[in-house]
């Protein structure tokens, strides 16, 4: 009998998500729930985006831009490149399955930080490829024994930087003198999802490193800072050798039409960005005094979203933030048993955080 599928695939564990509000308001019959488990903007859409969806609405009965020509001529004005450096994502996850897809062939190895996005592995193993996870020191990349882990079968370097979930950057300098020592024929992917969020200035940003490797490749999302996740946009940047070569793998329509227009009119939103950019450095502040008060201990941040360290086991802790009708993340599936994750939410939402918290833990 024919074997249905690869023996790396059995072995690949499903993804969890966030647990949905509406799943969670179902089963307890809660109806006020707090979700701050999957590092959404509290505020909502980009209200220019959601404007422009609305206005071409209409229009879905037409296939999308297969070149989102306008979206990449605006990405390119902002990042200084040509089309040809560009390529769409049904979010940034679908530009990881891409690169992955069409460059890791069977025997090589990703080389990946750990912990961090479980998205990587889960991927990477669908091409038979082996992934090699150096463990993080101090919570933060350690890009000294990523150098030390490159062999002869190294293909690809991912790093999420800034890192989920620890939300630890990698500056400049360091990226660049880790770049510098990397073998030509090595791809780097750098992942920045959260790289909108980083307030140290020194922090490493794409634009300012593709002429240091020859072999780069930046992703990016709307998902996040321009509140865009339900309509899956995402973009990468980078050697416009690999970009041709994915472009032939990418689906045809990879990127809807409304995700296309949404992406476009957001990244003019330059009103909404600073109000969630201060709504997230707000709760951040709060956050970390309520943290030092309940003496939990925490990493600061450069996302919109904090680490946290509690006394009692992760998991446990998860079920009965559940039962006051609020959604955390517990970092038990990252190997990580007493942390949790939770992503700054709307001023309400993080003084119900920690009201629940400190309930939880301590009466």
């Amino acid at each position: 009998m024919k074997k249905l599928t690869r023996a790396s695939i059995e072995g690949i564990k499903p993804y969890i998500p966030g647990k949905p509000m509406e799943e969670l308001q179902r089963e307890m019959g809660i109806a006020e729930v707090v979700k701050l488990a999957s590092n959404e903007n509290p505020l909502g859409p980009s209200p220019l985006a959601l404007n422009a969806i609305m206005e071409n609405i209409e229009k879905i009965n037409r296939y999308p831009d297969g070149r989102g020509y306008n979206l990449k001529r605006k990405l390119g004005q902002r990042l200084n490149l040509k089309e040809e450096e560009i390529i769409l994502g049904n979010g940034s996850n679908e530009l990881i399955e891409l690169a992955f897809r069409t460059f890791l062939m069977p025997d090589e190895e990703l080389i990946q930080p750990y912990p961090t996005f479980q998205v990587y592995e889960k991927i990477a193993r669908t091409t038979g490829a082996d992934v090699i996870s150096v463990p993080l020191k101090d919570f933060r990349c350690d890009l000294h024994a990523i150098k030390e882990a490159i062999n002869k079968n190294t293909k690809i370097i991912i790093i999420n930087n800034p890192n989920n979930p620890t939300g630890t950057a990698i500056k400049k300098g360091e990226m660049m003198d880790f770049l510098g020592v990397v073998p030509d024929d090595i791809i780097v992917l750098i992942d920045e999802a959260y790289i909108e969020f980083a307030t140290d200035q020194d922090i490493a940003r794409g634009e300012e490193l593709l002429s240091v490797h020859p072999l780069i490749f930046i992703i990016r999302t709307f998902s996040k800072l321009y509140g865009l996740a339900g309509l899956r946009i995402g973009y990468g940047f980078g050697n416009r050798t690999l970009i041709d070569l994915m472009n032939r793998v990418r689906q045809p329509f990879n990127t809807n039409m409304l995700a296309q227009i949404g992406a476009a009119h957001a990244l003019d939103d330059h009103e909404f960005v600073k109000k969630s950019l201060d709504l997230i450095q707000e709760g951040l502040n709060f956050l970390y005094k309520e943290l030092d008060r309940l003496g939990l201990e925490y990493i600061s941040t450069q996302t919109n979203f904090i680490l946290i360290k509690t006394p009692k086991p992760a998991e446990s802790l998860f079920k009965d933030m559940l039962k006051q009708g609020v959604i955390i993340r517990s970092m038990e599936s990252f190997g990580m048993s007493y942390h949790i994750r939770v992503n700054v939410g709307l001023p309400h939402e993080n003084e119900r955080f920690i009201k629940a918290l400190e309930k939880t833990l301590y009466s």
